[in-house]
């Protein structure tokens, strides 16, 4: 079941809003108490048999916290840092047994001429991103930044709740600590949080999977027989497909926080906007390029070390890891090695300060890298990326221009039009306070919304519904 389904939007959200409302008088334990069955429901619905290890990893980590909370209180570190440990490992051999383990076996058969016997093992849904919840749940606790969450149903609530257990964002213990014990319901909170789904939808229908079928055409075409600007164009749709898709989720994820009274950190602001990789990435799903920063860059020491080799070694670290999160694949790998170096050549050199004096041709600049590295991400595999490359820069004997490039450009000609204005932050630019707030502009937005709204269900109609991109990690 995903958000942009007939089964979530007309049968799981009104019933467990229902419910979640008639409880409205009951105690805060008890709407969280529902809020979590019904997150655990949610989850159930697609992989029943992944409850049981969401729900070890969340007993591991709720034990490992409550523990390390006592061992900080009566001054033992030595067991606090050995329950750190405990659960960093559990954790981290989770993901890896059942992200990495045949990829590593596969690699390990390829450099010692053997054929390995494969796991098989299915990638749970969400591993990526509860895992990561909770892994901070437990070193923010250790380093004594969040207190310790004494209940097990409300921290099962933290683990599991629905609007971002698949795909994100990550929701960090900290920054929603207070809202789990106190939180009210709020008619603004709640009509804001329903545009902001809406919206997300039509992200996610309208421009996401229109344009995908761009993105697919060119990916899935022999390199060798595109010509440049339909190489271009493809390399266009898929960074304009995952923006979309991704950010769409989120939206979803923050509007349905909003409706049960949970405010999440924003994940996307406006990436394409960007004058340099570096602000790209600070830009694009914030909540992962924070939390290596918090986690794997500062406590390696970050930009404030003495030389600039242990520089160039902390962000190698930190993009190598990067890449691996997203995918046990020598693509990924080689897409974070990529923005590695990219990165690495803006903080030796101070590009990305010199950048901000020349917008539109650092702008360029970081959109010809970005669609590089999602061409990197996007494609079967690394012999597949380099011949779509060579083709980008018309290094394949192809043409600059041909028939292929006129079969999936007008086509789609008002899909482009609507993403790429989606893609500036056109109200913050013409809006002002006095005209937001006015009635007519309530009016516009909440006509544009419903017409969004009844586009995306025309869409779902007649369309099989396409999983959001992030569902694989």
């Amino acid at each position: 079941m995903i958000f942009s389904s007939f089964e979530f939007i007309f049968f799981f959200l009104p019933l467990l809003l229902f419910i979640y409302y008639l409880a409205y008088k009951s105690s805060i334990n008890v709407k969280n108490f529902i809020l979590m069955i019904g997150s655990f429901l949610f989850y159930a619905w697609g992989e029943p048999v992944w409850v049981i290890l969401l729900l070890f990893s969340a007993t591991q980590d709720y034990i490992c916290g409550r523990v390390i909370g006592n061992a900080r209180k009566n001054g033992t570190k030595y067991v606090a840092r050995v329950m750190l440990i405990v659960s960093i490992t559990t954790n981290l051999a989770l993901l890896g047994t059942f992200k990495y383990l045949d990829f590593f076996l596969e690699n390990l058969g390829l450099l010692f001429r053997f054929t390995p016997e494969l796991t098989g093992l299915a990638l749970p849904i969400g591993i990526s991103f509860y895992t990561f919840q909770t892994l901070s749940y437990t070193i923010d606790v250790y380093r004594g930044k969040v207190e310790v969450q004494k209940s097990y149903s409300n921290f099962l609530l933290f683990v599991s709740l629905f609007p971002s257990l698949v795909a994100g964002p990550i929701i960090r213990y900290e920054s929603i600590s207070d809202q789990i014990s106190n939180r009210t319901f709020n008619w603004d909170d709640f009509s804001s949080g329903l545009k902001r789904f809406i919206i997300g939808i039509g992200k996610k229908l309208i421009i996401a999977d229109t344009i995908a079928h761009v993105a697919e055409y060119s990916f899935s075409a022999d390199p060798a027989t595109l010509s440049v600007t339909a190489a271009w164009l493809g390399a266009a749709a898929f960074g304009m497909q995952i923006y979309f898709d991704f950010s769409g989720y989120s939206d979803m994820a923050i509007g349905l926080g909003k409706m049960f009274g949970f405010h999440f950190l924003e994940n996307f602001n406006f990436p394409y906007i960007s004058r340099s990789i570096s602000d790209f990435w600070r830009r694009w799903h914030i909540s992962l390029s924070t939390w290596f920063r918090d986690y794997v860059y500062f406590p390696l020491g970050g930009s404030r070390v003495k030389s600039k080799f242990r520089l160039v070694f902390n962000l190698f670290i930190v993009w190598a890891l990067t890449g691996l999160w997203h995918g046990a694949a020598w693509n990924f790998v080689f897409w974070g090695l990529f923005f590695f170096v990219l990165i690495m050549f803006e903080k030796v050199t101070g590009f990305d300060k010199w950048a901000e004096r020349v917008p539109v041709l650092s702008n360029i600049y970081m959109l010809v890298c970005v669609l590089i590295g999602w061409v990197l991400f996007r494609a079967e595999g690394i012999g597949h990326a380099w011949e779509y490359l060579l083709a980008m820069f018309g290094l394949q004997a192809n043409p600059f221009f041909g028939t292929d490039t006129l079969r999936i450009g007008p086509e789609f000609i008002i899909t482009w039009i609507i993403g790429i204005i989606a893609c500036i932050p056109v109200s913050k630019i013409f809006s002002s306070a006095r005209f937001t707030e006015s009635l007519p502009a309530v009016i516009i937005r909440w006509v544009l919304v419903i017409f969004i709204l009844l586009l995306s269900f025309a869409i779902m109609s007649g369309n099989e519904q396409s999983p959001f991109i992030y569902f694989a990690f």
